[in-house]
């Protein structure tokens, strides 16, 4: 599964693995373990409860998801889910089931993934067909507990995925009440990012003895991620955003902001140069937040505008550059957007916009990953004073237009005639 394959000594094929799990995983080419895999999986499958700390994009999903699968029992045998995945967002379940389908390849595995937004009728429908395996977020599986439509009697492996985010968007209660529903004599695996003391306080609570694995870098990404920083001011930072993009042409670019609104606006005033972007936030439709993740993994949109609903958990492969447009308020934030990039060993680049009043977001930044940012600068953008002259988010769509001289791009169709200054936006982009 690593691009450094001459470093790693050991090959999937030499662990103490079933037959049909070496199938599937040979199927899937995946060859090599990650430090984390080779690290998580003959512990887990000795049944030990583990604590993984390692940043997304190294191959957790792998690591719990092949050690259940290797220990679940015959579905004779036990006839109601024996695994619960915990996770924080709908797309992180869905990426979770679609992996352990992977895994499962050949045998008669059932794995259903439950999150909100898509009705509960069809879920229950999945549930009543005896699954061996539940994927989730904690809000819609207490939902199914409390009607019944769950039942936790036969549980005997337990995983938190992305812990620590699930408890920044306020997950700890719902998590905490599951928990102690759930059987005591049971396997329990916290894989997280972070491990701040609430993480902590639920391992020290709910799990038995576990065994501790860290996986972090103790300089995030520096191997493989160059990360800048711009000095912008407010107003010129989407005209910084169009440079800077004609700039790097990016293979695949993730443009982080703080605020839904912000992603659709920056998203609607770019499509304005270019037919190949794309946004994606908490209020679009499951659905279309679905085929928005697909189409840009697929390769059809090459810039995706996000907030940080994609920021953790969600695998897309081969983005070659992060621009935080708004720098994150909080540092581990900045962690979890730049892990986009430079994933299983592939080469990345991040660059964050920051302004005057930013510093102490910067400095706090830089603290946390052990390491000074290099500063960057486009021609033409130094910082200044605002002027009366405006020409950043702040203005008005009609005028927003008649500065860019543009009109909105179609993703579908023949493109519209254009003089060459509209010719060199899009070539660029």
């Amino acid at each position: 599964m690593s691009d450094n394959q001459e470093a790693k000594e050991l090959r999937y094929s030499e662990m103490p693995l079933s037959e049909p799990m070496q199938a599937a995983l040979q199927n899937a080419q995946y060859e090599y373990p990650s430090p984390i895999q080779e690290g998580v999986i003959p512990l887990a499958l000795e049944g030990k409860d583990i604590v993984g700390q390692a940043r997304t994009g190294t191959g957790k999903t792998a690591a719990f998801a092949i050690p259940i699968l290797e220990r679940l029992k015959p579905s004779k045998e036990v006839t109601t889910p024996q695994a619960l995945i915990l996770v924080p967002t709908r797309e992180l379940a869905v990426q979770v089931r679609d992996e352990i389908a992977k895994l499962s390849y050949g045998q008669r595995i059932e794995c259903v993934a439950l999150y909100g937004g898509k009705p509960l009728r069809g879920q229950i429908d999945k549930l009543q067909r005896n699954p061996q395996i539940v994927v989730g977020t904690p809000g819609r599986v207490i939902d199914h507990i409390s009607r019944r439509t769950f039942k936790l009697d036969s549980l005997s492996m337990i995983v938190l995925d992305e812990a620590d985010r699930m408890l920044d968007i306020g997950f700890r209660p719902d998590i905490e009440k599951i928990l102690r529903q759930c059987p005591t004599d049971r396997q329990m695996m916290l894989l997280s990012a972070t491990v701040p003391p609430p993480i902590e306080r639920i391992a020290q609570r709910f799990m038995n003895d576990p065994v501790k694995l860290d996986f972090s870098p103790k300089n995030i990404s520096a191997e493989t991620i160059d990360q800048y920083y711009f000095t912008v001011d407010q107003s010129r930072k989407y005209d910084l955003l169009v440079q800077l993009l004609i700039r790097e042409q990016p293979r695949k670019a993730i443009v982080f902001c703080r605020t839904k609104r912000g992603t659709d606006r920056l998203q609607k005033r770019l499509a304005r140069k270019t037919s190949l972007v794309r946004c994606i936030h908490g209020d679009l439709a499951q659905g279309a937040r679905n085929q928005t993740l697909s189409d840009f993994k697929s390769g059809k949109y090459r810039i995706l505008i996000a907030t940080d609903v994609v920021g953790r958990g969600i695998d897309i492969s081969q983005v070659s550059h992060i621009i935080n447009f708004d720098i994150p308020a909080y540092s581990d934030d900045y962690v979890h957007r730049v892990g986009r990039t430079g994933r299983m060993g592939q080469e990345g680049v991040a660059y964050s916009f920051v302004t005057p009043e930013e510093g102490g977001e910067l400095t706090s930044i830089e603290m946390r990953i052990e390491k000074l940012l290099m500063r960057d600068e486009m021609p033409g953008f130094e910082c200044y004073e605002k002027t009366s002259v405006d020409t950043g988010p702040g203005l008005s769509e009609e005028d927003d237009i008649k500065e860019v001289g543009l009109s909105v791009a179609k993703p579908e169709g023949p493109p519209p005639k254009m003089n060459s200054r509209k010719k060199k936006y899009r070539r660029a982009l």
